[in-house]
């Protein structure tokens, strides 16, 4: 019996230290299982697309795109699509069917870096003929007639003897003896009064003819037509849809001004420059000057390159009106100008 109390006694230690361990473990893990506990998942929600447009965003012009629109091409009413900045309104039209996706005329012509829609060459300002000061009338000078000579007394006619009679003579001898007879004789006191002198009529003055005037013209750059593919639809001579603003004045007032001394200086100096192409850009501020002038590429020769710096150097512009400078950046209109020199 001892030996079976004794294996009981064994038992229910164990049983006792086992229980003890057990919640001694289970202590230990109830004070640490956060720490080693891995967070509980949350709640499953619905997955959420978003597009998002990675592409980068088109640079903002600094100025818009200007064409010069001419005379013939002007018109009152307003496009409705307002491609262009200009000078004037003009309506796109095209002599051709549309075959490209450019917003301008389909039209033939020469294969050049430009993009003009008509031929003609070049033309200076002029201001035309002058009024001439008129010349004072001078009066009608009348003839003065001189009061005619006194008429002196005649004296009374002296009698003279009669002559004696002669023979009958034939009419033919007669004819003779009546011929005009010769002056009398007069005596000393007898004068012969002076004849009046003779005035010779005035002639009035012609007046000089009139020299014809010399028209007036307006600077006209040279322009050759160039093959384009455009997109236009409207039939009728080739234009481009283009608003007038007061921007688009100021530019062609700054244009015909670079222009006009390009082509004088280039004339002038046609024995040195080369064919080829300048660009510049530069910037003209509110007051009208001409800042940040350089070249950025020249295929011509350095001569070109002067006379390209040159012609824009020379500007003389009007201050930039308040309205369109508040739409400028703080510098400024800024350009960027092409000249080709090609051969015909």
């Amino acid at each position: 019996m001892s030996e079976e109390k004794k294996q009981s006694r064994k038992l229910g230690f164990a049983i006792l230290i086992s229980l003890i361990l057990h919640l001694a473990v289970g202590f230990s893990l109830a004070a640490f299982g956060n720490v080693s506990t891995p967070p509980i998942p949350p709640e499953e929600t619905p997955a959420e697309l978003t597009l998002m447009d990675l592409s980068p965003a088109p640079a903002p012009e600094k100025n818009p795109q200007f064409v010069d629109t001419e005379k013939s091409k002007e018109s009152a009413e307003k496009p409705k699509d307002q491609t262009f900045e200009s000078n004037a309104n003009s309506l796109a039209a095209s002599e051709k069917a549309p075959t490209g996706d450019l917003p301008l005329p389909s039209q033939d012509g020469k294969d050049l870096p430009m993009r003009d829609l008509q031929t003609h060459d070049f033309s200076l300002q002029t201001q035309g003929s002058q009024p001439q000061p008129q010349e004072p009338q001078q009066p009608e000078s009348k003839p003065v007639q001189s009061p005619p000579p006194k008429a002196k007394p005649t004296e009374p006619p002296k009698s003279r003897p009669s002559p004696a009679p002669t023979a009958t003579v034939e009419p033919e001898q007669l004819a003779m003896l009546t011929s005009t007879p010769p002056p009398p004789i007069k005596g000393p006191d007898e004068t012969e009064p002076s004849p009046s002198p003779e005035i010779a009529p005035s002639v009035a003055p012609v007046p000089p003819r009139p020299k014809p005037e010399a028209p007036s013209s307006s600077y006209q750059p040279q322009k050759q037509q160039t093959r384009i593919a455009g997109s236009i639809t409207n039939h009728g001579p080739s234009s481009v849809n283009a608003v007038g603003t007061p921007l688009g004045l100021y530019q062609k007032k700054m244009y015909d001004a670079v222009g006009a001394r390009w082509y004088q200086h280039t004339h002038e100096r046609q024995d040195l420059i080369s064919i080829g192409t300048t660009r510049l850009t530069f910037t003209i501020d509110r007051s009208g000057r001409v800042n940040n002038l350089k070249v950025i590429e020249n295929t011509a020769n350095e001569a070109f390159a002067i006379v390209c710096l040159q012609s824009v150097q020379e500007l003389k512009l009007p201050p930039i009106p308040e309205d369109v400078a508040s739409t400028l950046p703080p510098e400024g209109l800024q350009q960027e100008l092409t000249f080709i020199l090609y051969a015909n």
